[in-house]
């Protein structure tokens, strides 16, 4: 059973960066696809970014596409969501996820091909 933990959310400016980590224990992120979501009050959450199981390729939701990077860091066990160029409507609560199948290569657009999650970290971006 895998444990996430997010951190490095917090209140930046219009324009400014955050990085957010999620770093895992009892399972590895080498060889699992693992990804971000974010929600705000009253939404569905939606996908953020994703990472697959090789760590060398990377997908991102057309609103974040070129501002975000998602990356992961095999020796801490731990993934990264570098955010630049924020906007106020970046606002929400970020999820990390994992995937639980070894290898995993299906869709990764929705909530269901998740099986671990973090508690959340907050990202404020104000105007």
């Amino acid at each position: 059973q895998a444990q996430l933990v997010e951190s490095g959310g917090g209140l930046v400016q219009a324009g400014g960066s955050l990085r957010l980590s999620c770093e895992a224990s009892g399972r590895t992120f080498s060889n699992y696809a693992a990804g971000w979501f974010r929600q705000t009050p009253g939404k569905e959450r939606e996908f953020v970014a994703h990472i697959d199981w090789t760590g060398g390729n990377t997908y991102y939701a057309d609103s974040v596409k070129a501002r975000f990077t998602i990356s992961r860091d095999g020796a801490k066990n731990t993934v990264y969501l570098q955010m630049n160029s924020l906007k106020p409507e970046d606002t929400a609560v970020y999820y990390c996820a994992q995937v639980r199948d070894l290898y995993y290569s299906g869709t990764i657009y929705t909530e269901r091909e998740y099986d671990y999650w973090g508690q959340g970290t907050q990202v404020t971006v104000s105007s």
